[in-house]
């Protein structure tokens, strides 16, 4: 069996930069709510703004998200496809069990 290395280097580059929890939980509302900001995810996190704001720029440089400037706030949101699906997937029976209730 043959794989392009590329390609694995690719993915496995994309899984090490969701693997954190705290860039997971980013994603993860993201994805359910839409385009947010830092002060946002501090609230739902619990965490200093500042290391929010850590794992926000590596998931930018990393291409899953990307940021938007509102006056004077920056929203970001879910630019990557690849990651949206892994997400959804990820949480796919916890949404379900979350809709039976």
């Amino acid at each position: 069996m043959k794989y392009d290395l590329s390609k694995l280097e690719e993915k496995a580059a994309l899984l090490k930069l969701m693997s954190h929890r705290v860039r997971l939980c980013i994603l993860r509302g993201l994805v359910r709510e839409g385009a947010n900001n830092v002060t946002y995810m501090q609230g739902c996190l619990d965490i200093p703004q500042s290391t929010i704001s850590q794992h926000l720029s590596k998931l930018r440089l990393g291409g899953l998200v990307k940021d938007e400037r509102r006056g004077t706030e920056v929203y970001y949101s879910v630019s990557s496809r690849e990651a949206e699906s892994i997400i959804n997937q990820l949480f796919l029976e916890e949404e379900s069990n979350c809709q039976e209730k």
